[in-house]
C-alpha cells in the first residue's frame, strides 16, 4: 500500500491480493485457468502493468486462440462452422468440375470439333448416364430423347422409338422377319403365309409382299393379320417369294420373333447359329418373368412402346424384333461366341 501512494496509482485490494497470489514474471506469463470449460481467458488489467507504472515493456497476454477458430477458418479466410467449411470445398471442386467442362468445350470448338450427331449414337447399347460421362451431356440428352427417358418431354411414336431417321436402307449384316398368315382347312386352324416383311438393322423396310394363297383362304383373320381377300388376291407368286426370302436371308443374321412359325410357312430353315429369336433369349425371359414372352408384353416392358394394339403389321412386328435385339446386341453377340467356343473346345 506504501509504495501504490508514493507512485499515485493506488491499487484495489482485489488487485493487490491477485498479484501475491500470482505473481507476473516476464517472459513466462502462465495462462489464467479456464473458468466453467471454457477456452476463454481472462484479462488481467491491473497484473500487465509492473510495479513502476510502466506497461510498455509488458504488452497484455495474447488471447490464445482455441482449436475450433484454427480448423473453422477455411480457405477465404472467413469463419464457418464444419458442415460450411466441408460445403464451401464442395463447392470448390464443383465450380473448378465446371471449369474443366467449359475448357474442354472451348478446345473442342478451337479444333473445329462438332457435338455428336444422334445419328451416331441413337442405337449404341449403353446407359445415358455411361454416355454423359464418357462423351457428354449432349450426347446423353439425344440417348434419353430417343429413348423416352428425358424429363417432361412427350412419349415419344412407335415410328421413332423402332425406327431409326436417316438411317441406311440398304441390307445390312443383320436383317429382322416377319410374316403374316391365313387360315386354310375345314376350321381354318392350318396356317399358310400372305405376307413376308424384311428389315434392316436399323428398322428401315427391305422387303414386303403379299403372297398369292396357295390354297383355299377359310379364315383370314383380320382382327390379328391384318389381311384381306384383295391384298393377297393380286400378291406374288409363293415360289417367287420363297426364293428372294431366301437370296436375303443367305448369310445373314436372321431376328425375329418364334421365328419357327415364320420359317415353317415359308418352307425354309437357316443356321441354328445364326438365329436370333427375341422369344427365346433368356435374358429377355428374366426381365418380363415370363417363359415364353409376347412381342408385345416385351416391346411393353423394355421399349415402353405400345405394338400390336389393334390389327398386326409384320413390318411393325420385324421392326420391333430388331429393336430387342439392337438393344441387347453386345451381350447377345458374346454370350453366342462364348457359347460356340466352349462347343469347339469340347
Amino acid at each position: 500500500k506504501q509504495k501504490a501512494k508514493s507512485s499515485n496509482e493506488p491499487l484495489s485490494t482485489c488487485q493487490t491480493d491477485t498479484k501475491k497470489k500470482h505473481p507476473v514474471k516476464v517472459g513466462n506469463r502462465p495462462e489464467v485457468p479456464a473458468l466453467n470449460g471454457n477456452r476463454n481467458v481472462v484479462k488481467a488489467k491491473s497484473t500487465n502493468k509492473m510495479d513502476n507504472g510502466s506497461a510498455e515493456d509488458n504488452p497484455p497476454l495474447a488471447q490464445p486462440k482455441s482449436k475450433k477458430v484454427a480448423t473453422d477458418k477455411n480457405i477465404n479466410g472467413t469463419k464457418s462452422d464444419g458442415k460450411g467449411r466441408k460445403g464451401k470445398k464442395k463447392n470448390g471442386s464443383i465450380l473448378k468440375e465446371k471449369g474443366d467442362i467449359k475448357h474442354k468445350r472451348r478446345k473442342a470448338k478451337e479444333h473445329g470439333e462438332q457435338p455428336p450427331k444422334e445419328t451416331e449414337i441413337w442405337f449404341d447399347d449403353v446407359d445415358p448416364n455411361d454416355i454423359e460421362a464418357a462423351i457428354g451431356p449432349e450426347a446423353a440428352k439425344i440417348a434419353r430423347r430417343n429413348l423416352g427417358l428425358e424429363t417432361g418431354q412427350s412419349k415419344p411414336s412407335v415410328e421413332q422409338v423402332l425406327v431409326k431417321e436417316k438411317a441406311f436402307e440398304g441390307l445390312t449384316r443383320a436383317v429382322a422377319m416377319d410374316c403374316e398368315m391365313v387360315g386354310v382347312g375345314p376350321k381354318g386352324e392350318d396356317s399358310i403365309v400372305a405376307r413376308v416383311s424384311i428389315v434392316n438393322q436399323f428398322g428401315k423396310c427391305v422387303y414386303d409382299k403379299y403372297v398369292k394363297p396357295t390354297e383355299e383362304v377359310t379364315d383370314y383373320r383380320t382382327a390379328v393379320s391384318g389381311i384381306r381377300p384383295e391384298q393377297i388376291s393380286t400378291g406374288e407368286d409363293f415360289k417367287t417369294v420363297q426364293k428372294e426370302v431366301a437370296d436375303i436371308l443367305n448369310g445373314r443374321i436372321l431376328v425375329g420373333h418364334a421365328l419357327r412359325n415364320d420359317l415353317k410357312v415359308l418352307f425354309l430353315d437357316h443356321p441354328q447359329k445364326k438365329i436370333r429369336d427375341t422369344q427365346r433369349y433368356k435374358p429377355f425371359k428374366q426381365r418380363v418373368k415370363c417363359a415364353r414372352p409376347s412381342l408385345k408384353l416385351l416391346c411393353e416392358k423394355l421399349l415402353n412402346v405400345q405394338v400390336q394394339t389393334s390389327e398386326h403389321c409384320s413390318v411393325q412386328d420385324a421392326q420391333a424384333a430388331m429393336r430387342l435385339y439392337t438393344l441387347e446386341k453386345k451381350h447377345w453377340e458374346a454370350a453366342v461366341k462364348n457359347k460356340s467356343n466352349n462347343k469347339n473346345c469340347k
